[in-house]
């Protein structure tokens, strides 16, 4: 059993002790908007329940120019403040306590109402703000304490006042977006005003016993952010100012430096927040990229904070910490921070889920309730799908045997984590195999799941996943020519030039693979600064490196191919595809859209571009990641047989190797068996 003794320390906040050091940080889920907070209280109280010290909502707007988009979620009503009151009620009867964020999103609002202290458009927004005058800062002031006043009536334990990530009053901070000239502009004093009044006002007007957390950002990453003094300055003003702890963000939502995306490497930006210890005596709470509680422990360990936030892990795993706390640390399902759930969700307008626990957000829709009929399931295929499929349908007591031709669990999982920046999938295959245990499903692999070996099951899954489409591009004389498995089983070795056929997630993902020799910048993590420009704040403004990212030199030339007459990468995830495309960009990957396929010979690729120009792209090797099919041969022989089979994950549609589908998928399936 771990010690976590530092983690699961109490936090005394004078009026208030907190029963361990660990935050479960805001996420935008969008269940608010959607207005059944019987669901929003559920998905509260499940994490309550699951022992986190403190947690904080999504961001709250303070008024409706201030929503992070129209229609975004606030307390402008006592309809609303008595909606929140069933939260807050759910959380207290398990014992939980909970914060409310204040988000005022300035020029980042995707509306045209935005406001902010001058009109200079954000780069993520198409519209340009209108630029405050007195009577207008004043408004925004008075709303920010207005909520505060409503959040404590509707029973939160605290607020947290959004200052960071390039939001509202993070605005305000810095010369790019702030050009006034009036005591709200200028100087850093004068720049500083804004959030400390806004701190000073909420205490006065909620009192002394309730917590006020301020979010401050301690390391921009934009041209011209914060200096390391001024970030100290604002830290010990905002204490003065009558705030309980300091919690820290990390990048401005414009910064072209990944912050929270699985390429990041873990704990990467704690080193900041301990260079703020000292400096002021209230707690600071350190984030991002911390997701078990051995790394969570190490970090406290190391002086770097005395609290930590993880928001995504308790997406993954509510019972977080009541599993490390029981020694169950190994049965904790683990965040992957692939984004494609969640964050990726909430930019799409979805309610922000998790790939590795669809449950999240779920929690009144998807029950796991134990069966009356305990049944005899047989499931063909331990990739995602049926290994999801598995863990359900065994907890809810039914006799679960899993099968595979392979000798181990884990599918297309097991090529995903051989990619660099992808290493948290080996602890997901991991946590599989732990809860295939736990669970007490039986395992047989090496096994060929043909009709004889089914006879006898009450249900039979097939997850057969997908098998490689061939192009069917014609191929000459003795050219290295392999498949996207060939190379990340490492059953191929590609030569000095490689064109990479197909420019989807695979392409990517081998692409990066391709491109990197050595170690991982994700497990280096002075090497992952150095790839992406990050210096210490206290050198560089920002924490930018005036010579910018120097990745390391990819060992080969690589060019990345596409049919679609549009830019490569496009359809990648929203919040990540521009990592993999900056990333590929700084290793010098050549990419090429609206090209047709003309035939392989030894000399490279031969291709046609859009204005019928010929071309060859030279080439040693060339990789196919042209799409999958479905393997559905077992499944057909079955159902040609008269069997009733359930057909999932890859095996059911051959798009993208989608594991959030497959996953989801076979949980569902699960709950209804």
């Amino acid at each position: 059993m771990s010690d976590y003794s530092r983690l699961l320390q109490p936090l005394d906040l004078g009026h208030v002790t907190l029963p361990n050091r660990v935050l479960m940080g805001s996420m935008h889920t969008g269940l608010e908007e959607m207005g059944d907070f019987d669901r929003v209280a559920a998905f509260y109280a499940a994490r309550a329940r699951g022992g986190v010290g403190l947690m904080v909502t999504g961001g709250m707007a303070p008024n409706r120019e201030g929503g992070v988009m129209p229609g975004a979620a606030g307390l402008f009503s006592d309809k609303d403040i008595a909606n929140h009151g069933k939260v807050t009620a759910r959380v207290h009867d398990e014992g939980g306590r909970i914060a409310m964020q204040i988000l005022h999103a300035g020029r980042y609002a995707y509306s045209p109402e935005c406001v902010a202290p001058s009109a200079v458009k954000s780069p993520i927004s198409p519209f340009a703000p209108r630029e405050l005058d007195e009577e207008g800062i004043e408004k925004q002031i008075a709303d920010i304490v207005t909520a505060a006043v409503r959040a404590r009536e509707a029973g939160y334990d605290g607020v947290e006042v959004m200052g960071s990530e390039g939001y509202f009053l993070n605005q305000f901070l810095v010369t790019h977006t702030n050009k006034r000239e009036d005591r709200w502009g200028g100087s850093y004093e004068n720049r500083m005003r804004l959030p400390v009044e806004v701190v000073r006002r909420v205490r006065e007007a909620v009192g002394p016993d309730f917590i006020v957390i301020y979010r401050i950002s301690l390391i921009d990453l934009v041209p011209g952010g914060s200096t390391w003094d001024e970030v100290v300055t604002l830290a010990k003003a905002i204490e003065g100012a009558g705030a309980s702890i300091l919690n820290t963000g990390i990048g401005w939502h414009e910064a072209r430096v990944p912050t929270i995306a699985t390429s990041v490497p873990r704990r990467a930006f704690t080193w900041v927040t301990k260079k703020l210890m000292g400096e002021v005596a209230i707690p600071i709470i350190t984030s991002n990229r911390i997701n078990t509680p051995e790394v969570a422990e190490a970090v406290l360990a190391d002086g770097c904070a005395d609290m930590v936030s993880m928001a995504r892990p308790f997406l993954a795993d509510p019972a977080f910490v009541a599993k490390a706390k029981a020694g169950r640390a190994a049965t904790i399902a683990p965040c992957i921070a692939c984004n494609q759930a969640c964050l990726d969700h909430t930019f799409e307008m979805k309610v922000a889920t998790c790939l590795v626990n669809p449950q999240a957000a779920y929690e009144t829709e998807l029950v796991y309730s134990k069966t009356d009929a305990p049944k005899r399931v047989a499931i063909v295929g331990a990739g995602p799908a049926g290994l999801s499929t598995a863990l359900v349908a065994a907890e809810r007591g039914h006799e679960v045997t899993l099968f595979d031709r392979s000798d181990k669990i884990g599918g297309q999982l097991n090529m995903a984590k051989m990619v660099p920046g992808k290493e948290e999938f080996h602890g997901l295959v991991d946590w599989y195999r732990t809860m295939l245990d736990e669970t007490g499903v039986t395992c047989r692999l090496n096994t060929e799941a043909t009709a004889e070996v089914l006879e006898g099951f009450d249900e039979i899954v097939v997850a057969t996943g997908v098998v490689p489409r061939d192009p069917g591009i014609p191929v000459e004389g003795d050219a290295h020519v392999v498949s996207y498995i060939d190379i990340l089983t490492g059953r191929e070795t590609a030569g000095d030039r490689v064109a990479v056929v197909g420019a989807g997630g695979i392409g990517f993902d081998v692409s990066e693979y391709l491109t990197a020799e050595g170690e991982s910048p994700t497990e280096n993590l002075a090497h992952w600064l150095e790839e992406w420009g990050v210096a210490d704040p206290a050198e560089a403004r920002g924490g930018l490196d005036p010579e910018g990212p120097q990745p390391a030199a990819s060992p080969r030339q690589v060019t990345l191919l596409q049919r679609k007459a549009e830019r490569p990468g496009k359809r990648l995830g929203k919040t990540t595809g521009w990592i993999h495309r900056a990333s590929l960009q700084m290793k010098g990957v050549k990419m090429l859209g609206g090209v047709t396929y003309d035939r392989i010979t030894p000399e490279g690729l031969h291709v046609t571009r859009q204005d019928g120009t010929a071309e060859v792209i030279p080439a040693d090797t060339v990789v196919l990641c042209a799409g999958q099919l479905s393997e559905r041969s077992l499944a057909d022989a079955l159902e040609a047989a008269g069997k009733t089979v359930h057909v999932i994950g890859g095996a059911d549609v051959a798009a993208e190797l989608d594991a959030k589908r497959a996953i989801n998928q076979g949980s569902r399936l699960a709950a209804i068996l």
